[in-house]
């Protein structure tokens, strides 16, 4: 599959850049996407939540009424679950939401992301670029060279850059990330993904494994 390479400005460089069948055109296996998607969202949570249970309220552990003929249901503490006041019944606990996923079910995953926008020509490549400065213009102008300035935006490098990744981080629509940090969430969050020329090689390398 061949792709037009555009630079900063939006522009055709007439180039032509080679994307593996391999990699952005498998069949999609929506499955194992949703697995990996799963996994990534679990691994956000903290699972630092807690309820007291009855047996950490403070209160009286006196009977609170005799057992028989109150016409109404035996009651032997005040700090059940039943009362006002009283303990959780059943409350969350501390607990880690993460789970075990196959290298190769994320793999696949990564690649039927990846499948998917290429099928939705949401994928662009964009020749390799840098800022002098970190500065938030600079980028939000490449997004409008692209015509995305307005839709979730996904920049793929194929190296560590301070510049370009400071000059995106205010942007609540746009993220910056490596190819090594690319993950299935990521693709499928976002509207477009742009792609520079290095990173394309990372990424193919990574998932041809």
């Amino acid at each position: 599959m061949k792709v037009a390479v555009l630079d900063i400005n939006g522009k055709d460089t007439g180039r032509k850049a080679e994307l593996s069948n391999d990699v952005f055109a498998i069949e999609p296996n929506n499955h194992a996407v949703y697995l990996d998607v799963k996994q990534y969202l679990a691994n956000q949570r903290q699972g630092t939540h807690k309820a007291k249970e009855r047996g950490e309220i403070t209160g009286s552990t006196r009977k609170i009424k005799k057992q028989k003929g109150t016409g109404t249901a035996r009651a032997g503490s005040i700090k059940s679950g039943v009362f006002k006041g009283g303990g959780r019944m059943f409350g969350p606990r501390p607990r880690n939401y993460g789970f075990k996923l196959n290298k190769n079910v994320k793999r696949l995953a990564r690649k039927s992301a990846l499948s998917i926008k290429a099928n939705e020509k949401s994928i662009v490549v964009l020749e390799d670029f840098n800022f002098d400065t970190p500065k938030t213009k600079n980028f939000t102008e490449v997004l409008k060279a692209l015509d995305i300035q307005d839709k979730k935006s996904l920049f793929v490098l194929g190296a560590s850059n301070n510049n370009v990744y400071l000059s995106s981080r205010n942007l609540k629509g746009s993220e910056v990330v490596t190819n090594s940090e690319l993950s299935t969430y990521k693709i499928m969050n976002a509207n477009t993904v742009v792609v520079l020329e290095s990173a394309l090689e990372g990424i193919e390398t990574n998932l041809s494994k």
